[in-house]
């Protein structure tokens, strides 16, 4: 197939890239990458998300569509500003790509949407899967808003799939590339209490998922990319400390995390317990179920 990724010098969009393009079973696929700047290769077509721009014609044949782009959530403390891109850069890059399909004669039969577990905001000990409703605060409003903004591509015909991602564990980014360093030199330990779900997936599981959603017809609207067990804070670190052969006996306070994190560690203390019910509906088989597993993947 001709598929076309944003947000793909991304850490789960420059995986997915590699697989899309390697030989193998269901491999070899023509993989064209959205940029922010003039295209310098034959596989590269610009849009610029800020200003709602998309070259079209660049997505010509593209039969599917795998839309990552989007600030990271956990890579500045949060201003006014800074909110304000991380909104932005969902809901208007979303809405400019969702029109940019609809436009076409031929649109792709798929668009898979990066969405976030933030949508179900703090769960506390419930489990929560596809069908329980959005939470309430910044991240869970963002994600409502990112997810309506691909109706023009669904109002024409277009199969969409918004992926609501976990905590992906990968020692190459995102939240768990800054645990690694830490647990390595002996300084880990549970945030707060401890008690806090995180509903995690390993980077070759959500790559893996990813591309179940393009292959799977019967999948679409939200759909939970996490492990089958979530654990506490508490059990996560235990499997750290376990893994690399660390003492865990750090625990950082709550207060201390609000100092450093400001408003987003009251979503760092959250607890999400989110199941993969569609998933696990249609047949996807998880290669790192256990967070064990998921860890010793990730320094594989």
């Amino acid at each position: 197939m001709r598929i076309a990724v944003t947000g793909a010098s991304g850490l789960i969009g420059s995986a997915l890239v590699r697989s899309l393009r390697a030989g193998g079973p269901g491999g070899g696929h023509e993989v064209v990458r959205l940029v922010r700047r003039a295209p310098a290769a034959a596989d590269e077509v610009r849009w610029d998300p800020a200003r709602q721009y998309v070259d079209a014609a660049g997505l010509v044949g593209c039969e599917a569509v795998v839309h990552l782009a989007g600030a990271g959530v956990g890579e500045r403390r949060w201003s006014g500003a800074y909110k304000k891109e991380i909104r932005d850069s969902r809901v208007l890059g979303t809405a400019a790509l969702a029109e940019a399909l609809a436009s076409l004669e031929e649109p792709p039969r798929v668009l898979v949407c990066g969405s976030a577990i933030g949508y179900y905001g703090d769960t506390g000990d419930r489990a929560v899967d596809e069908s329980s409703p959005p939470g309430t605060g910044f991240l869970p409003g963002v994600c409502e808003e990112w997810e309506a903004a691909a109706a023009p591509a669904e109002e024409a015909g277009v199969r969409v799939a918004f992926a609501r991602t976990g905590l992906v564990v990968a020692r190459e980014g995102g939240a768990w590339g800054r645990l690694f360093p830490v647990f390595r030199a002996g300084l880990g330990g549970r945030l707060g209490s401890g008690s806090q779900f995180w509903s995690f997936i390993s980077l070759q599981d959500e790559v893996a998922a990813l591309r179940h959603i393009v292959d799977t017809d019967a999948l679409s609207g939200p759909v939970n990319l996490t492990a089958p067990d979530p654990l506490t804070n508490r059990e996560v670190t235990a499997a750290m400390g376990r893994v690399l052969h660390r003492p865990t006996l750090f625990t950082v306070p709550p207060i201390a995390l609000r100092v450093y994190l400001g408003e987003f560690a009251e979503d760092v203390l959250g607890s999400q317990r989110v199941l993969p019910r569609k998933l696990l509906e249609s047949g996807f088989v998880f290669s790192h179920p256990s967070i064990d597993a998921a860890i010793r993947a990730a320094l594989a």
